[in-house]
């Protein structure tokens, strides 16, 4: 058995959940991984290992956790940790992830869209808590790998910055909220017995930020892991809007403009996701990301992006994806 095996092991014991039945229970794009423990009562718990050596830090996830479950969200419960190994002993919030429940119930996908997109509503109420700032510098800093790792042509950033900045610092002026960055389907779980908002629970947040109130709505309507029909698109951008009394004008121009940023990492981190890491899969999902990108810049204050970008971002044509999976793990982590 391995050090870290060892220790693993023994943050369980001293949790009192020693006894208890270990199963791999997700994995993501990150070094973390998530086991289902079960006891001999049937009581479940979820073991964050997320390697502190390998750049994983589980503090941000307490603090975050703290910050939602004090406004009424649901974040797992903290049973256990060790943040100098980066364990976690978390509350078990169950399956019923809503990407599992839109295709095993359709009939719910409305209702789903409309709990998350009311979660945001009730999340951006709240005072923001001392996070790192999302803002016109870290917009542009990361799309970085878009021009690094997706077009090969990392001086083209340079013009996408005189480009993409003068708008992105328009939004700075906006009193900014908190943004859970990866919040969407896969990292949404149903939580019926529970009332209100609550009855959304939360994943994968550690990363959060204070930036524009946009940026998550983008995050859940143009998921890169599933389709999102424009209809939804269109209705809950309407329902926020209703519901939080935003100017509809100035909220459509930052959901193109945070949703062609969004999507112009996504593009790079799917690519370095196959060249440096390995993972090919990711390449798959490249085509319904491009299509999010464009449907972003047929906004009329990016016309002049649109331009530059269909001469730098080479279209994921069946030949390109090919291509970039044969150099799949080409370029290795250092």
């Amino acid at each position: 058995m391995s050090t870290r095996l060892e220790a693993a092991q023994t943050f369980i014991d001293a949790a009192g959940w020693g006894q208890a039945s270990r199963v791999l229970l997700a994995g993501d794009a990150s070094n973390r991984r998530y086991d289902r423990l079960t006891n001999a009562d049937g009581g479940t718990a979820v073991f964050m290992d997320a390697p502190a050596e390998k750049g994983e830090d589980i503090r941000p996830f307490v603090e975050i956790a703290a910050f939602l479950t004090k406004n009424g969200l649901s974040a797992p419960r903290i049973f256990a940790q060790d943040s100098q190994n980066g364990f976690l002993l978390i509350e078990d919030l169950g399956d019923a992830l809503f990407a599992r429940l839109m295709i095993k119930t359709p009939k719910m996908v409305d209702a789903l869209y409309t709990a998350a997109t009311d979660a945001l509503v009730h999340l951006h109420q709240a005072s923001t808590p001392d996070l790192p700032v999302c803002d016109s510098n870290w917009l542009v800093a990361m799309t970085d790998l878009a021009f690094e790792c997706y077009t090969g042509k990392p001086d083209a950033l340079a013009q996408f910055d005189l480009l993409f900045r003068p708008l992105a610092q328009k939004l700075d002026q906006i009193p900014r909220v908190v943004i859970l960055r990866d919040f969407h389907a896969e990292n949404l779980l149903w939580l019926p017995d529970r009332t209100g908002v609550a009855r959304v629970g939360v994943l994968d947040f550690q990363d959060a930020l204070v930036g524009h109130p946009a940026y998550d709505l983008v995050s859940i309507l143009q998921d890169a892991r599933r389709d999102v029909p424009p209809r939804i698109e269109a209705k809950m951008i309407t329902h926020y809007i209703s519901q939080t009394g935003t100017n509809p004008r100035g909220f459509h121009a930052a959901y193109a403009l945070l949703g062609l940023q969004r999507n112009l990492r996504i593009l790079g981190i799917f690519a370095r996701l196959c060249r440096r890491d390995g993972k090919a899969h990711y390449v798959d999902f490249i085509p319904r990301v491009w299509g999010y990108l464009q449907r972003n810049l047929d906004h009329p204050d990016l016309a002049e992006l649109a331009d530059f970008l269909k001469e730098t971002l080479p279209r994921p044509s069946p030949e390109f994806l090919k291509d970039l999976k044969t150099r799949c793990a080409t370029h290795p982590k250092p």
